[in-house]
């Protein structure tokens, strides 16, 4: 009796440890498969860097169309006014940008549509900080033809003084035109124009 005992009680155990092992097995198992799906929703997840660079390419998507359109009408290489939008409104974030529709920092003489707002020019070798009267636009559309329309009429005391501008056939030479021609008093705004136009492949909307 006592031998029968102890053989049904060793099957008994070995029972239990083979369960044991099983469960634990299981739960490594469980454990291995959540680390997995855990890791495979965090490569999901698309880094600050990849989120910056969807809205920037948004941002093209979205003025790229209009830029081409004008460019039949008034002339301007699209690249070059797209180029213009995003150094000049920081990609559509600057408050003038956001808030007024502004994105080529147009400034304007009338209250009823203009904005009072501080801006940086480069006056005598260095920066200062002025304040400007600035367009107020519906929409971005607004914005783009207003600023087209600026370089063939040109400004208020020099008809032609974008004809520099007008007349270049490729962005290299539109690029240097825009400060032979004095559109902005950033000495380094030629090679900003550049840059992004060359790190975006903005010249083949002038294709």
């Amino acid at each position: 009796m006592v031998k029968k005992k102890r053989r049904k009680f060793k099957k008994q155990s070995y029972s239990t440890i083979s369960l044991g092992v099983m469960l634990f097995v299981v739960a490594l198992t469980a454990i291995f498969l959540g680390i997995v799906q855990y890791k495979n929703h965090l490569d999901s997840i698309p880094t600050q860097e990849e989120v910056v660079e969807q809205e920037r390419n948004e941002f093209i998507s979205t003025i790229a169309p209009y830029a081409v359109e004008l460019k039949k009408q008034y002339g301007i290489l699209p690249s070059i006014t797209i180029a213009q939008a995003i150094v000049e409104s920081d990609w559509g974030k600057s408050s003038l940008a956001s808030k007024y529709n502004n994105y080529f920092g147009v400034k304007g003489d009338n209250p009823a549509n203009t904005k009072v707002l501080q801006t940086k020019e480069f006056v005598d070798g260095q920066w200062i900080t002025v304040n400007g009267r600035f367009r107020v636009y519906a929409n971005y559309k607004e914005s783009m033809e207003d600023h087209a329309k600026l370089f063939v009429t040109g400004t208020s005391w020099d008809s032609k003084q974008y004809q520099h501008v007008l007349a270049a056939t490729d962005y290299v030479d539109a690029a240097f035109a825009l400060q032979t021609d004095g559109y902005a008093t950033d000495p380094g705004y030629t090679k900003k124009i550049l840059k992004v136009i060359k790190q975006y492949d903005l010249d083949k909307y002038d294709k």
